[in-house]
């Protein structure tokens, strides 16, 4: 794979006669022809729309057919953050926009599963309305309705889709977590919400590896004495449900027409969990409203996903994306669902995520930076081992894209495809800065910022930056703002999870830097980043090198601070097999060259591996606060590490290196 300079030209932006080829530019246009304005470039039109945020969001509002059952009497009042009120007055449904999709199309397969549990499935449109009309009846005989929650213990499959629709079309409140995660760590997520119903597997296969979760349910059971449990028995198809139990087949026994009752613009839709690695999740509350005028944009515009498309998320059931992806329905697309290890057999294997679109006929890949970083160091070339014509975008997220990884993709997946490095979060699932089909792609940096989306980076004292990282904040309300925290009655945790910093201004906790291009690029969490000697240093930077050197399987950076202003900085390795004394040395120049002298790691600690959770996110800070003396279970939850077991011996290795260079850990 060859180096490539970051911010070289990857692909051009379309002319300006080409627009109307997307459905961002048939948009546009038609702005420009009820306001009279012209947009000589996407980032005109950016303006425009967070200089007139409410004629936007009313003109996204009509363009998108929004259905209200009662009208909005504004757009945005008040106009503060916190508590910016969108559209009061309004009621709808986010789920009546899904259906009225299904509806348009029935006979055509809307859900393509694939799963190393299950094998291979597809619904038409007609099937899935029949099974959210099967779910909804059963929960009615249980009692649930609106404003009741319901949780779903369950993978990414076609029933989990099924009962995120259902419920939301009652105006039920959902959440989900991955069967990957442990008891604990479930709790810590679902015993917030006090859930009606718990929707849960008996076990999933990943790769060759059976895992059964009966006994982790029946801790999750007796720890829920007034939640009826709902089996659907995925790794034994004839399991029998627990005691006090139902099946998902009794739940679903008695069909009949879905319904949909109209709820308030910011009524809760689904419950988004934080990561859990700084302490108890935060049970982020989203709205219908907000993800319902959020996700059109989204998919439809920054995507340009439609009717003609198979949208392909690898996902969890616990991340954002996965709630981002079943919003796909909105615009008619179909929805390609994936159970499994995309590494099984082997990286270039019938699971991979090429194979898996290559075989289903997926027109937009959304994966991880980290899967991504992955096959381009493995020199796979997907687009001569798979038949990927049909591939016409791959975005991506988790962190950041190096620039030699963003070159691969169009030189050994295809020449014709949109690259969209993305960066947004769980808090307003959706992205910040991201791309779409009107701006160009530069290798390691993002392109734009979405419509809508006042974000900015800013220093330390409110003023923007350009050319330096600053702090990642959003200086208008958007629609997909948290309504909430469950849990948080006065909103002391909200505020000061995002308006501590710059009262009245979303602070994300990331570090942004603006180029001259006007491109974006995440440098790492803000607080992760590293101070030596007054020179903020980015860990992403870190990352773009040591990602791509042979020898180095992972890697994280650490910096523990010692009142000198210097500090120490650690260099966790986990090696491929090569002699540790050479490998260190070779580290150690190539970080020198590449970066700088202050950028080379006073101590490199060869470790078994570097604690990450399943969306590939490495966890610093987690990890240094154990090491200085944290409580393992106050500073990170294990069933968000997908090694857990080898936490403990990082721990360890970490505080004797740091004991051997004389630093207090």
């Amino acid at each position: 794979m060859a180096a490539v300079t970051p911010g070289a030209l990857l692909r051009p932006a379309p002319p300006r006669s080409d627009w109307a080829a997307s459905e961002l530019g048939r948009f546009l246009l038609s702005v420009e022809g009820r306001t009279g304005r012209r947009f000589a470039t996407y980032e005109d039109a950016w303006q425009w729309s967070v200089d007139e945020l409410e004629t936007f969001w009313t003109l996204l509002w009509d363009h998108f057919a929004i259905i209200a059952h009662e009208p909005p009497t504004a757009v945005l009042e008040p106009d503060t953050m916190p508590g910016a009120g969108w559209f009061p007055g309004a009621t709808l449904n986010y789920a009546e926009h899904a259906i009225r999709a299904l509806r348009e199309r029935p006979d055509a397969v809307i859900v393509v599963a694939r799963s190393q549990t299950t094998g291979a499935r597809e619904w038409t449109a007609a099937r899935l309305l029949e099974e959210i009309g099967r779910i909804q009846r059963g929960l009615s005989r249980l009692g649930v309705g609106r404003g009741d929650r319901i949780a779903a213990y369950l993978p990414n499959v076609p029933e989990t889709l099924a009962v995120y629709l259902a419920a939301a079309a009652m105006g039920v409140v959902f959440c989900a977590v991955a069967p990957e995660m442990g008891p604990r760590g479930v709790l810590d997520r679902i015993g917030q919400l006090e859930p009606a119903l718990l929707l849960a597997v008996d076990g999933y296969r990943w790769g060759e590896k059976e895992v059964r979760r009966t006994d982790e349910l029946a801790r999750i059971r007796a720890a829920l004495p007034s939640t009826t449990t709902v089996l659907l028995p995925y790794l034994d198809g004839a399991a029998e449900p627990p005691p006090g139990a139902l099946s998902y087949a009794d739940l679903t026994a008695q069909g009949g027409e879905v319904t949909v009752v109209p709820v308030p613009f910011a009524h809760p839709l689904t419950v988004l969990f934080s990561s859990g690695t700084t302490g108890r999740p935060k049970a982020i509350v989203h709205s219908h409203g907000g993800l319902l005028l959020e996700h059109h944009k989204a998919i439809a515009l920054q995507f340009d996903l439609g009717p003609q498309d198979r949208a392909f998320w690898f996902t969890t059931t616990g991340w954002m994306v996965w709630t981002l992806a079943a919003s796909s329905l909105l615009t008619g697309s179909a929805l390609v669902l994936m159970d499994g290890d995309p590494s099984w057999p082997r990286l270039d294997g019938e699971w991979s995520q090429w194979a898996v679109a290559a075989e289903t006929g997926a027109t937009f890949l959304a994966s991880g930076s980290a899967y991504l970083a992955a096959c381009a160091h493995a020199g796979l070339r997907p687009g001569e081992t798979w038949d990927l014509s049909r591939l016409k975008e791959i975005n991506c997220s988790g962190s950041p894209l190096a620039a030699d990884v963003a070159a691969w993709v169009y030189d050994a997946v295809g020449d014709a495809v949109l690259l969209g490095p993305t960066s947004g979060g769980t808090d307003v699932c959706t992205a910040f800065v991201g791309g779409n089909p009107l701006v160009a792609v530069y290798a390691g940096e993002m392109s734009c910022r979405p419509l809508g989306a006042a974000v900015d980076s800013w220093d330390p004292q409110g003023r923007p930056l350009r050319g330096t990282p600053g702090e990642l904040v959003v200086t208008r309300p958007m629609p997909s703002m948290p309504v909430f925290f469950w849990g948080d009655r006065e909103g002391e945790r909200y505020r000061a999870s995002y308006f501590d910093v710059y009262p009245g201004v979303w602070c994300h906790g990331d570090w942004l830097v603006r180029t001259e291009r006007d491109t974006w690029v995440i440098t790492g969490r803000s607080d992760a980043t590293l101070n030596r000697g007054g020179v903020r240093l980015g860990t992403a930077e870190f990352y773009a090198v040591l990602d791509g050197m042979p020898g180095v399987a992972d890697a994280m950076v650490l910096h523990f601070e010692d009142g000198t202003g210097m500090g120490t900085l650690l260099l966790l390795v986990e090696a491929a097999g090569e002699d540790h004394a050479e490998l260190e040395r070779r580290l150690r120049t190539t970080i020198r060259r590449e970066l700088s002298p202050r950028h080379v790691p006073d101590v490199v600690v060869f470790v078994p591996s570097v604690p990450r959770n399943p969306a590939g996110k490495r966890l610093e800070v987690p990890l240094k606060r154990i090491v200085q003396g944290a409580a393992v279970d106050e500073a990170l939850d294990l069933g968000v590490v997908v090694r857990p077991g080898d936490v403990p011996g990082v721990v360890a290795r970490v505080r004797a290196a740091l004991h051997s260079a004389a630093v207090p850990g």
